[in-house]
Order: C-alpha cells, then sequence, then structure tokens
C-alpha cells in the first residue's frame, strides 16, 4: 500500500488528475476508500477517532460528489490538494481551491495522527479567519514530503 501511495503522490504531483473515489471497503475500525484516478489507484484509511470527518468523506464519496473532480494543488515535496467541485469540467487557466459543499466541519484534531507522508487530512482555511480551525466539507489533501517516524 504505500508504494501505490508513493508512486501515485509522485505521478501526480507533475500534473492534475481528475479522480473517481469507487469503492468503499470495510467500515468497521477502519474505513478504506479507494481513489481510483488515470495513474492508478489509491487506498486512504478513515479513522474511528474523527467520526464526523469520517462520515462527511463517506457521504460524499456515496453520493459521487468526488466523481471527476481533480487535484487542483500541487506542492512538490508538501502536498497534493483536491476536494473542490469547481473543479469539475474547469478550463485549464480556472482560479480553483475555493469551492466547496457549503458548510466546514469541527476541528478533530488527534495527536496520535500527524502529517506524515501519505496521510490523508481535511483542508481549511488559515488561523486568522478560522480561529474555531473548522475543516472544509469537501477539500482534503495528502501529505507528501519525508518519512519520519513515530518517535
Amino acid at each position: 500500500m504505500k508504494k501505490s501511495v508513493i508512486l501515485f503522490i509522485l505521478i501526480i504531483s507533475l500534473v492534475n488528475s481528475s479522480c473517481f473515489f469507487s469503492s468503499l471497503f470495510k467500515r468497521n475500525k477502519e474505513t478504506i476508500v479507494l481513489i481510483n484516478t488515470g495513474f492508478g489507484d489509491i487506498k486512504v484509511k478513515l479513522y474511528k477517532e474523527t467520526p464526523l470527518h469520517r462520515e462527511n468523506f463517506i457521504k460524499l464519496v456515496s453520493d459521487k460528489f468526488y466523481d471527476s473532480l481533480l487535484f487542483h494543488r500541487v506542492i512538490k515535496g508538501f502536498m497534493i490538494q483536491g476536494g473542490d467541485p469547481d473543479s469539475k469540467n474547469a478550463p485549464a487557466d480556472a482560479i480553483l481551491g475555493n469551492g466547496g459543499p457549503g458548510y466546514t466541519i469541527p476541528a478533530e484534531f488527534n495527536s496520535k495522527y500527524f502529517h506524515k507522508k501519505g496521510a490523508i487530512a481535511a483542508a481549511r482555511r488559515g488561523d486568522d479567519v478560522n480561529p474555531g480551525k473548522e475543516s472544509s466539507g469537501s477539500q482534503f489533501y495528502i501529505v507528501q514530503g519525508k518519512v519520519f517516524t513515530n518517535a
């Protein structure tokens, strides 16, 4: 799985890609979602310790909200970001990153899960305009960068 994530991130760093969230696997202790792209598949794990984010992501996947959306923001060595509904069928010169479903999700920070390479997280606006640290209702990112240990 890690090799698939790393390969996907390297490829996606080069170009934007539309994606389809087609499969929902287990929904017990772990929820795994499969993202299908033109460059291959990626599996993401959603944790039970962030139930509001997990249930929202599952709902959007089930509603096919993410189908055909682009990874609209790519910063090499940092992250790739998707989930902006305005990216569906967007022209190449479109300014993206401000779209969403019209709601935010309350913060659910958990120190057990940090921003290590391959982690998926909800995007949010900066603290100066978002003191509650609420997350976007649909935008997410996948962390790139160096591999760190839990120590």
